[in-house]
């Protein structure tokens, strides 16, 4: 059970070496037999959950396809939220689909634009926009940017042209470079108006 290519009669030790049997601690082996025991059931678990995701998310795509044919439309694709109940509004299901962003070269043009402002502003702009400017610009250890920090800056209306072409460039340089579909089960809290979500996540049971 999960062994790779270990001879009969030896074990691996963390560092690649092969251990005779006899020489390995009853312990150890029954430590070991636990936690291959143990990761065993929860990759067939998984496999059964990812399988039910598939399903469920395919299921709702029928059911939603067969729900707008009743008025003579076709859904285009999988894309967008939707939110089902149960017909006693004891249970919800909900297929939530959100977007990766990612920002092209023109936000580098955006950056100059705006540092350019600065630099003019620096006797009268106010600190906190500067800091707002710092920090959105900011890389994280993996030299990706904060993606709500930008688009914060969108927030301030300033007249200069450059920040105006820098907020261009900024809405300009976005591209969606992936989404993930999220699936979530709910069941109402008693005859109250709350819902609690079904655990699917065994950090959650």
């Amino acid at each position: 059970m999960l062994h790779n290519d270990v001879p009969e009669g030896y074990m691996k030790d963390a560092q690649g070496r092969l251990v005779p049997l006899e020489m390995v601690k009853e312990i150890d082996k029954l430590r070991d037999e636990l936690v291959r025991k143990l990761v065993t059931t929860a990759r067939q678990t998984a496999e059964i959950l990812a399988a039910f995701k598939t399903s469920a998310l395919s299921e709702i795509q029928s059911f939603c396809d067969l729900s707008a044919a009743e008025y003579g439309k076709e859904l285009g694709g999988t894309k967008g939220n939707v939110q089902l109940t149960s017909y006693d509004g004891r249970f919800r299901v909900d297929r939530s689909v959100s977007e990766y962003l990612d920002f092209d070269e023109r936000l580098q043009v955006a950056k100059e634009l705006i540092d350019q402002c600065l630099q003019e502003w620096s006797s009268d702009s106010r600190p906190e926009l500067k800091l707002l400017v710092n920090d959105a610009f900011q890389v994280d250890r993996k030299g990706n940017v904060n993606t709500k920090r930008i688009l914060s800056l969108r927030k301030f209306e300033i007249e200069d042209p450059r920040w105006q072409r820098a907020m261009q460039a900024i809405n300009d340089s976005l591209t969606v470079s992936g989404s993930r579909t999220y699936l979530r089960l709910y069941e109402r809290i008693g005859g109250s108006d709350q819902w609690r979500q079904i655990p699917l996540d065994i950090a959650a049971v």
